[in-house]
């Protein structure tokens, strides 16, 4: 008897463990999961587009390719691929800054070209925005829609929670 007694209350400290165990695996869990937010544009004429104007996961935001229409007139700037790099870097730049971030904390951008004859000048712009955090990039040449001669897409995280950004 006092055998299944002992038994007993061993089992009943194991349940007990066991139990606590399990409850702080859910709360770290729950501590640690991320939401998933897709993010829909600011602007007019792409609120009824097929895809998100940014996608958050946790700290990291993945942009929609952005083209140089200049969202105040709705057209794309004259001036060739200098003018349209600029617009397409500042549309980004005002698309990070209303989700928490900015180009500082831009770690990937994925550059397609209308011609890869623009890559020179393209590049000298590209250098002015990110002078010193460079980020990973793919550039490559294909056509693009509206007209225009660049889209840029970009993966950064947020700047809240996280330390400022260095170069290695």
């Amino acid at each position: 008897m006092r055998l299944i007694k002992i038994l007993s209350i061993g089992s009943l400290i194991m349940m007990g463990a066991c139990k606590e165990t399990i409850q702080k695996e859910i709360i770290v869990e729950k501590a640690t999961k991320k939401d998933l937010i897709y993010h829909s544009s600011k602007l007019e004429r792409k609120k009824d587009a097929p895809f998100s104007d940014a996608v958050e996961v946790g700290n990291t935001l993945y942009l929609a390719g952005q083209v140089g229409i200049n969202p105040t007139t709705g057209k794309l700037p004259e001036g060739g691929i200098e003018a349209e790099t600029r617009q397409t870097l500042e549309n980004i730049k005002e698309v990070l800054k209303h989700h928490g971030s900015n180009l500082e904390h831009v770690v990937k951008c994925t550059v397609i070209l209308s011609t890869t004859d623009d890559f020179s000048n393209f590049n000298k712009i590209f250098r002015e925005y990110f002078p010193k955090n460079k980020p990973a990039r793919t550039t490559f040449a294909g056509d693009l829609l509206v007209g225009a001669k660049i889209e840029i897409d970009v993966i950064a995280v947020k700047v809240d929670g996280f330390k400022d950004a260095r170069v290695n």
